[in-house]
């Protein structure tokens, strides 16, 4: 469960959560969230662990080289103070912490875009301990997945069009990079169609996802291979966070319930519209709410407007109360019940029928009316600590002329206390019940008596105070041991070795789509020239010319060719492979790991500056060797690579175009089996001393082409 608060961590686990995710104030993908501070954290690992729940931290941003010493030094602090896991992104701080920290785990973010069995082998073999994998595999394709490791897969909330790790689009638009925890959600922004300069449909909301809700599918999940099911939401609320824990415990564990009442509660909190998404196979403009790309809430009835209210028949089995939020669906207005009336016009708490509210809002139209806050669903799952006990059991053993023993356990921890010699009864004798009694006053901890084994003479004097003190004692104990709970701390210094077999490369390459760029690059001397499979099978005498293997596939190594380029991260020792800015290398730890890996170049990320590339190319030198590093630099950034057909336009049709509301224009085609969608300006740079020069040809002529090439290299 997330939690982006530690009011909404307390609500995960008092509802259930077998584990919670969270993040740091640096290195998380949510960065405007909450978070947590330190001093939090510790609270939060202590307070978790005590309810026997696991504590993930995500660290799941992209890792500049001026950040890697702080970032160490939190992932240090994190596993001394006990934290279950670490959730990252960036492959080498994974390469990292593997090495410094070999008894800290580590899970591959979604943001690794864990999208193909040869990238998660790669991460087992890293001694990763579970991937969560990308939104866009089915069941069926993570069940086939056969690599021995922890899977986890969302279930529930928000989704991103794009492949997670993958969108540059707010990174590209505005400066705020989604690899870095600073998306500004471009695609739930109106865009308008084009083909060529003809408008197919206007300022709508067609990136905009629905929200993911797999609940009538439970059963199929439970029978997957699937070890961890997460959800989404460390933007939410307590409310939300506390009710779909529940939700989801209820369902899980098999718990009777009204599934159509919860749903019903469930689209009051949070709806953007449901969709099983790609999980359970959904597609295209099915997962897309093109309407709106906000919490439209529940239906609940139809409204009039009167002179000065207006009036609302309720749908049959909805209820309106005093308090509530509620929106008019068509003309997105919205307000809170501060006052609610009945056909009398007298003021009520609820209704369930006809009733009316004061048109504070000035609506003019009828419309449909949605809830969009139930104020009484707030009291319900608004829990404090007292919903959630941890059941423990008492063992006594009291023999007269022996020692008092008192042991405790929660059935995985267990302590024991020696007390006075038992002495025998003079009067009244010491039952079973006086002890049980004394035994059952647990307060304000987090405990519940489950049962008491008792070992006793029966004619025994044991002083109730004495009982008293040594059950606080145990319980204080058991306490401070479930808190503490943590692994054993180990850090190793890290050395590396340079890397045999590579060199500095200043050359240029170049991405191709069609004959004449093809011909022409070949007639310009490029170095390597990345094409299609259908162009690569054409031309492929020449031996400058390499075979591009489409992004996310569930497996690479079948369509791998003599010669290949790629976007994912395996180990391709066996193969002559390139890679590409996809592969997101913003520090020398990516770099390094990506040549043991044998990659042939190292691929900069476009989001990089350029003092910043410079940097990254001195310091691999210095520390670590020669690498033939690839800089981007002539092109349209692919903003994001989507799964399946979104817009619904024809295959390999480049004529197509989105438009947002300030009027530029991003090129886009579907391949047939993904969205492309470009950036909206060509990105040109000059020459970098030390590095390849890439250039990625949309539709250029062969004009176009050489003018850029005499440009740039001269």
């Amino acid at each position: 469960m997330p939690a982006g608060d530690m009011d909404c961590l307390r609500q995960a686990v008092f509802h259930g959560a077998d584990a919670v995710y969270l993040a740091c104030k640096n290195f998380g993908a949510r960065k405007f969230a909450t978070n947590f501070t330190n001093e939090e954290i510790v609270e939060a690992i202590r307070f978790c662990h005590l309810y026997g729940v696991r504590i993930y931290i995500t660290m799941n941003t992209l890792i500049r080289d001026s950040e890697v010493e702080s970032f160490i030094d939190q992932a240090r602090f994190l596993h001394q103070n006990g934290v279950d896991a670490l959730i990252v992104q960036d492959l080498g701080m994974i390469y990292l912490l593997r090495q410094t920290f070999p008894n800290l785990e580590i899970h591959a973010s979604t943001q690794a875009n864990n999208s193909s069995k040869e990238t998660i082998q790669m991460f087992h073999d890293l001694g990763v301990k579970r991937v969560v994998f990308s939104r866009e595999l089915s069941i069926d394709e993570i069940d086939s997945i056969d690599v021995p490791i922890e899977k986890e897969a969302f279930i529930h909330g928000a989704l991103c069009v794009s492949y997670s790790g993958c969108c540059l689009m707010s990174s590209m638009n505005g400066g705020r990079s989604g690899n870095r925890g600073e998306c500004a959600g471009s695609c739930r922004l109106p865009y308008s169609l084009l083909r060529d300069d003809e408008y197919i449909s206007h300022n709508q909301y067609l990136l905009s996802m629905k929200e993911l809700n797999t609940s009538s599918e439970i059963k199929r999940l439970m029978n997957s291979s699937i070890d961890s099911f997460k959800i989404e939401g460390r933007m939410k609320g307590p409310l939300y966070v506390g009710f779909i824990t529940s939700f989801y415990r209820k369902l899980i564990d098999g718990t009777p319930m009204d599934y159509e009442k919860e749903l019903d509660q469930l689209k009051t909190i949070f709806n953007r519209e449901f969709t099983v998404g790609h999980i359970f196979g959904m597609e295209g403009k099915k997962l897309i709410n093109s309407s709106s790309p906000n919490h439209i809430g529940l239906r609940i009835g139809k409204v009039s407007v009167q002179k000065n209210k207006i009036k609302i028949e309720l749908d049959s089995n909805r209820v309106l109360n005093q308090h509530d939020s509620i929106r008019f669906l068509h003309s997105n207005k919205g307000m809170v019940v501060n006052y609610l009336y009945d056909e009398k016009d007298n003021l009520c708490s609820s209704s369930s029928g006809v009733c009316y509210v004061d048109n504070k809002v000035g609506l003019e139209k009828d419309d449909v009316l949605m809830k969009t806050q139930d104020h009484l669903l707030e009291k319900e799952y608004l829990v404090d600590e007292s919903v959630q006990k941890i059941p423990i059991s008492f063992s006594i053993s009291a023999k007269v002329g022996e020692k008092l023993t008192i042991h405790i356990t929660d059935g995985n921890v267990d302590f024991s206390l020696v007390g006075d010699v038992v002495e025998e009864a003079k009067s009244r004798p010491t039952t079973k019940e006086d002890i049980q009694e004394k035994l059952m006053k647990l307060g304000d901890t987090p405990f519940i008596l489950k049962e008491v084994f008792f070992d006793i003479d029966s004619s025994i004097f044991i002083p109730i105070s004495r009982v008293n003190e040594m059950r606080r004692e145990l319980v204080s104990q058991l306490i401070e041991e479930r808190r503490n709970h943590k692994r054993e701390f180990i850090e190793k210094e890290v050395s590396f070795s340079s890397i045999e077999g590579h060199q500095n490369l200043a050359s240029k390459s170049c991405f191709v789509r069609n004959e004449e760029q093809m011909n022409t690059c070949l007639s310009l001397s490029f170095d390597r020239i990345y094409a299609t499979k259908e162009l690569y099978e054409k031309y492929k005498e020449h031996s400058q010319v390499y075979c591009y293997i489409g992004r996310c596939p569930v497996e690479v190594t079948p369509f791998l060719q003599e010669r290949n380029v790629v976007a994912d991260h395996f180990n391709c020792h066996s193969s002559c492979v390139f890679g590409t800015y996809f592969l997101n290398v913003t520090n020398i730890y990516t770099a390094y790991y990506l040549q043991k890996l044998g990659y042939q170049n190292i691929p900069l990320s476009v989001e990089l500056t350029e003092s910043e590339i410079q940097e990254i190319i001195s310091s691999y030198q210095k520390q670590f060797g020669n690498a033939s590093f690839e800089v981007f630099t002539y092109g349209r950034v692919e903003n994001m690579i989507i799964n399946s057909n979104i817009l619904d336009i024809p295959s390999f049709n480049y004529s197509y175009q989105l438009e947002d509301i300030k009027g530029r224009r991003f090129p886009l085609y579907y391949d047939g089996r993904l969205t492309h969608i470009y950036h909206c300006d060509v990105f040109q740079n000059q020459k970098i001393p030390g590095a390849c020069l890439f250039f990625d040809f949309y539709q250029e002529t062969k004009e176009e082409i050489e003018a850029v090439v005499n440009q740039i290299c001269g």
